[in-house]
């Protein structure tokens, strides 16, 4: 008897093998939460249940923002999430349990303007700064890195309002922005816990 012939591995819009095109994020959605609980690990779930991410297994992956990527709502990427899944995102998280101490947690994401140029997220945890300041730095660091992929010539050592006009006049880059939590720490020394999240759906 003749062997069977394998069927060929199906192949994607991309040429490579479907699966390689099924790993590739088609939308994204951005949330952010705290929580405070005597227990660390308990306050870091309570703030993922106030971003409305606590039902998912979550995988933290690192900064890149896929071609074609749709941006959407929280409401509807929560939507998308059943219980246990599996889950890719780029998180930021910070936690304390000293009274008053002022912790944030951010992401920031750039975009390019041609759609099958990649773009990317960062995320920013810090100490003692405020929710603005801790916002326009991941906003910072993620259009820094989409410029140097692009060739955008900038000076580094010039405020970053300075060089969003750059990446702005280059028209190489259409849209920055940020999610930010930021919190003060329990007064009474509980621990306080905060999360910035970048969802990704498939």
């Amino acid at each position: 008897m003749d062997k069977k012939k394998k069927p060929p591995v199906p192949v994607g819009e991309s040429g490579f093998p479907a699966v390689h095109d099924l790993l590739v994020p088609k939308a994204i959605w951005f949330t952010n939460g705290v929580g405070v609980h005597k227990d660390r690990l308990s306050s870091f779930e309570l703030a993922l249940r106030d971003a409305d991410a606590e039902t998912a297994n979550l995988v933290t992956v690192s900064s890149i923002f896929p071609p074609h990527c749709k941006e959407i709502s929280r409401k509807e990427g929560f939507k998308r999430i059943r219980p246990g899944q599996i889950v890719h995102c780029v998180m930021a998280r910070q936690d304390t349990n000293e009274p008053n101490r002022l912790i944030c947690a951010a992401i920031g994401l750039a975009r390019p303007s041609n759609p099958e140029q990649y773009g990317y997220l960062s995320e920013h945890h810090s100490y003692g700064e405020t929710g603005k300041k801790a916002g326009d730095y991941a906003e910072d660091l993620a259009a820094t890195m989409l410029a140097t992929t692009l060739g955008i010539e900038f000076d580094s050592e010039k405020a970053y309002d300075e060089r969003k006009e750059v990446y702005r006049m280059s028209r190489q880059i259409v849209r920055t922005r940020s999610v930010v939590q930021s919190a003060e720490g329990d007064k009474n020394g509980r621990w306080t816990t905060v999360v910035a999240l970048g969802v990704f759906i498939f």
